[in-house]
């Protein structure tokens, strides 16, 4: 076989060298140690959230390190791609504070090794699938689909291995005329590797989450380029990755079967290996068993649900952490006030088998975290999420800076703050009886205190708020007209002698709770009170005793 003619007959004209192609992208210039790694999702319009853990892991390893990110849009796949679909990857990864050091954005391409989109990157393939070829190591292929599916029907008859190898390879010894000739019929096809592996053979791995193996050599002659002259995955990725000189490549374990192939490519041209972690999919528990969180069967999967809900992007990653590095959560205990990026991230300690995903541990990670923030942060990530998903409760909160933040600063703060949130789209039932427009007075008050008490309770509490007590002033009143009522102004004398009461000082402020937030469970009191003001607070306390007057509730029990 003359290498050198096939390859002028299927890559016509002049063309760069592979030394040109290395010169154009030389090694980086980074210190020791420092890692280069690289997120390349499709834009098939999907976001998840094993996305989200490869990112997040490649992320780590590269700024960690002092290295580099790198977004490369893998767009090989033109039949999958969907409209928008880059637009969403960018725009998924931004939300969630994910910072490129280079690759595509929506204005373009940033960075010195792109262009970042594959579908872009066709000449440079070419350079690299034209030297296979004279090496003899790629040869044209013009198996049709009916070919290929019957070749497919005779390998299950025959309970042969699957695939375009060996004795099943039609094309892969054609002799050069027979190769001119359906080239000049115009006959498509594609390009294959002719693969020197022979699966008696292993190859060594360390894989830096699964740790040692021994995979069989790559025998398939697997497509190189595509009838269009795209690259397959297979290929693209390979070239991309040493270009851009890649030392660390993170995805799903998926692409553990094909990993063969990799690194033989790799080896062919005389590459270095990039080392690789293949990260286990998410699971979750199902009527008690283990399974793979579903497109289909899981919203939570998708990246856009986390927004939706209303999730904090550092609350998301924090869990995240949690599930990528077993340590991660004795790290927050004892750095509550540090950045998660100060975590000493490591594949070590990342898990080999799926993790567990777990909704109501992301909710605690969650209220955690948001216990943490200041009144402000609350309100301003609050005001974005609503003015997207909720334009009502964006109006109530843009028209009142000072008010939103002061109702989320209650119970802020100290050794034991409030955790009433855990995701944005709780913030309007936490906060709507401070708003008129929202506030629904309670038709019932606790069925321990009888309604002619209730509305002695608050007849009589009526003249007795000032907005201007302090909060020790205000208790000392309730507990004054407990005892008045005949209800115990401590708990522990009316646990010591029910017989002796009719309640407690606890139920006498629920039923002026009930009355002033419609609700039995409310922030402090004291400082709710403070914030609505005497004219407001009056007011649902008078509109109470209406309603317990038509209930029937007489005054004198």
């Amino acid at each position: 076989m003359d290498n050198t003619l096939l390859a002028q007959l299927l890559f016509p004209g002049p063309h760069a060298t592979p030394e040109e192609m290395e010169a154009k992208y030389p090694k980086r210039n980074l210190p020791e140690g420092a890692k280069v790694t690289r997120m390349g999702p499709s834009p098939t319009g999907f976001m998840h959230l094993g996305n989200l853990l490869a990112a997040v892991t490649s992320e780590r390893l590269a700024h960690q390190s002092g290295g580099v990110f790198i977004l490369r849009i893998e767009d090989t796949d033109e039949k999958r791609e969907v409209a928008g679909g880059v637009e969403a990857i960018i725009s998924a990864f931004s939300r969630f504070g994910l910072v490129f050091d280079e690759g595509a954005t929506e204005t373009g391409d940033r960075g010195a090794y792109g262009p970042y989109r594959q579908r872009q990157r066709a000449e440079i393939y070419h350079v690299f699938a034209r030297e296979l070829v004279l090496r003899g190591l790629a040869y044209p292929c013009f198996c049709t689909e009916e070919e290929l599916s019957a070749m497919h029907s005779c390998q299950e008859a025959e309970k042969a291995n699957f695939g375009y190898y060996g004795p099943w390879a039609k094309h892969r010894d054609m002799p050069l005329a027979d190769i001119q000739k359906e080239l000049a019929a115009g006959k498509p096809y594609v390009l294959r590797l002719r693969s020197p592996g022979d699966p008696a053979r292993r190859t060594r791995h360390l894989d830096l989450i699964k740790g040692e193996m021994e995979l069989p050599e790559n025998e398939q002659d697997v497509v190189l380029l595509k009838s269009d002259g795209i690259p397959t995955y297979h290929f693209a990725h390979i070239v991309d990755d040493h270009l851009m000189r890649t030392t660390h490549v993170v995805r799903g374990d998926e692409w553990l079967a094909t990993l063969p192939i990799h690194l033989q490519l790799f080896d062919l041209f005389g590459w270095p290996r990039p080392q690789y972690a293949h990260i286990a999919p998410l699971m979750k528990l199902d009527n008690g068993s283990r399974r793979k969180l579903s497109k289909r069967k899981d919203p939570e999967l998708a990246l856009d649900y986390y927004h939706a809900e209303g999730y904090p992007v550092q609350c998301v990653l924090e869990y995240l952490l949690t599930i990528l590095n077993s340590n991660f959560e004795q790290w927050r205990t004892e750095n509550q006030t540090s950045g998660f990026d100060a975590f000493p991230f490591t594949c070590e300690k990342m898990s080999a088998a799926g993790a567990l995903f777990d909704i109501d541990k992301l909710r605690d990670v969650s209220k955690n975290t948001i216990a943490r923030m200041t009144a402000e942060e609350v309100y301003a990530q609050v005001l974005d999420w609503a003015h997207e998903y909720d334009r009502d409760l964006y109006a109530l909160l843009a028209r009142d800076a000072r008010c939103a933040t002061d109702i989320f600063s209650i119970g802020r703060g100290g050794e034991k703050p409030r955790k009433d949130l855990a995701a944005w789209k709780e913030a309007r039932a936490y906060m709507d009886f401070f708003y008129d427009e929202l506030f629904l007075p309670a038709e019932a008050f606790p069925a321990s205190v009888a309604s002619g008490d209730a509305r002695s309770i608050l007849e009589n509490y009526l003249p007795l708020f000032d907005p201007d007590d302090a909060q020790a002033d205000w208790f000392d009143k309730i507990r004054a007209l407990s005892a008045q009522l005949g209800f115990a102004p401590e708990t522990k004398l009316y646990k010591k002698n029910p017989q002796d009461y009719k309640g407690h000082v606890g139920d006498v402020s629920m039923v002026l709770r009930v009355a002033v937030t419609g609700r039995t469970n409310s922030p402090d009191l004291h400082q709710v009170m403070r914030l609505l003001g005497r004219e407001r607070v009056l007011e649902r306390i008078e509109a109470a005793i209406g309603r317990l007057k038509k209930q029937g509730g007489n005054a004198n029990g």
